[in-house]
């Protein structure tokens, strides 16, 4: 069956769901399967601490299940995320119609379908609250907000979301209801695919075959992006011009390619320079009336693909051939680029760029969850020449 095909009998799922229970406190797990014979599991109800998820886990396995839906104005966060990983971990697809309601906390357990299928208006998201019954004094209340954003923040990266989804989300109280349009949602990385323009076919009706041109999703999911047919070219261009970024604010202009010299001068992050040539590790560069050296991990080359001035990567691996480096982007869990480095090697790290803060806190919180390795760590890429793996 094509993919095509796959969304249209998915569509199907719709029908159903009029039939399906109201939602309730607590999760229920409800089994199905499509005439085509497409078997999907619908969640509903209310995310609660103490939802067992083996149940969940188990109809999955034991049902063949391809697919998830939902049913739920929201509930516990940290249970809904973590529906989300064991649906990544499962492989299964999330799909959701605004005939049926999937909102806050909800929205984070469909993010975690390796392919989602959602219509406009059917994803709701607000701030996220503590309940009343919850006992917070003002300090322990911000430390579990910075907490709880951190790792939503986390999650989001984890399932390829852009994070700027959560900042979307904190303009509505937690009283209040955002519906994702369908640009917000493609924009954002909530959808991999959109859903038929078309009225979906009934449940008892097969879908055709062969669908037609105008029926092809806009966008293919992670899992079925073809091998690249041919390597990217790893040529370096000429650096020509740049502009300094340093941890400390400012770096030294040396008199000679050797940390060990005389400065000649101190340049404050984002001044401009021309760059003169280059010995070994060290630009030989121009500012103003001043010529001297400075280290390549200290400027920004206006000629290279290094991702925005001022935002930070997050590195996590380097591999010194394209072949590994690529296996080790396709093969893992969670979004990731390749990219070409000055001393030849091949950096890998988060796909999105952070600024600082953000940056320095998300690696900690990935680390200490094990999503990435202990010794990674943020940088400002300036030795990144280009993204070479893959998009």
């Amino acid at each position: 069956m094509s993919r095509v095909s796959f969304v249209r009998v998915l569509m199907c799922i719709a029908w159903v769901l009029f039939e399906a229970p109201a939602a309730r406190a607590g999760l229920q797990f409800q089994a199905g399967q499509t005439d085509a014979g497409i078997r999907y599991i619908v969640v509903s109800g209310d995310f609660a601490y103490q939802d067992d998820l083996s149940t969940f886990e188990a109809l999955a396995r034991s049902n063949a299940s391809v697919a998830v839906t939902f049913q739920s104005p929201g509930g516990n966060i940290q249970k809904a995320m973590d529906l989300g990983r064991l649906i990544r971990r499962l492989g299964l697809t999330t799909i959701q119609f605004r005939a049926v309601e999937c909102s806050s906390a909800c929205s984070l357990a469909f993010l975690g379908g390796v392919m989602r299928i959602a219509e406009a208006g059917s994803i709701g998201v607000h701030k996220s609250s503590f309940s009343d019954d919850i006992g917070l004094n003002t300090k322990d209340a911000v430390s579990g907000v910075q907490q709880m954003t951190a790792d939503i923040i986390t999650y989001m990266i984890e399932m390829g979301v852009d994070p700027a989804l959560l900042q979307l989300s904190l303009q509505y109280d937690s009283d209040d209801i955002r519906y994702l349009s369908k640009s917000e949602m493609t924009k954002y990385r909530v959808v991999t695919l959109e859903p038929q323009a078309s009225p979906p076919p009934l449940a008892n009706q097969e879908p055709s075959s062969t669908p037609s041109p105008q029926q092809a999703p806009s966008q293919p999911s992670l899992a079925a992006t073809p091998p690249a047919a041919a390597n990217p070219s790893l040529a370096v261009p000429e650096a020509q011009s740049g502009r300094i970024v340093h941890p400390r604010g400012s770096a030294p202009v040396k008199a000679l390619p050797d940390g060990k010299t005389a400065n000649v001068a101190v340049l404050r992050n984002g001044s401009a320079v021309a760059i003169l040539g280059k010995a070994g590790r060290w630009y030989r560069i121009q500012t103003g009336n001043y010529v001297g050296y400075m280290h390549d991990t200290w400027v920004h080359v206006d000629q290279y693909e290094s991702g925005t001035f001022g935002k930070l990567h997050i590195q996590v691996k380097s591999f010194d051939n394209l072949v590994e480096a690529e296996s080790y982007v396709r093969s893992a869990s969670i979004p990731l680029s390749a990219y070409l480095v000055t001393n030849g090697w091949f950096a890998i790290a988060l796909k999105d760029t952070y600024d600082d803060a953000m940056a320095k806190s998300l690696a900690a919180e990935m680390k200490a969850r094990g999503a990435i390795p202990s010794d990674s760590y943020a940088t400002n890429g300036n030795t990144y020449i280009r993204k070479v793996c893959c998009n």
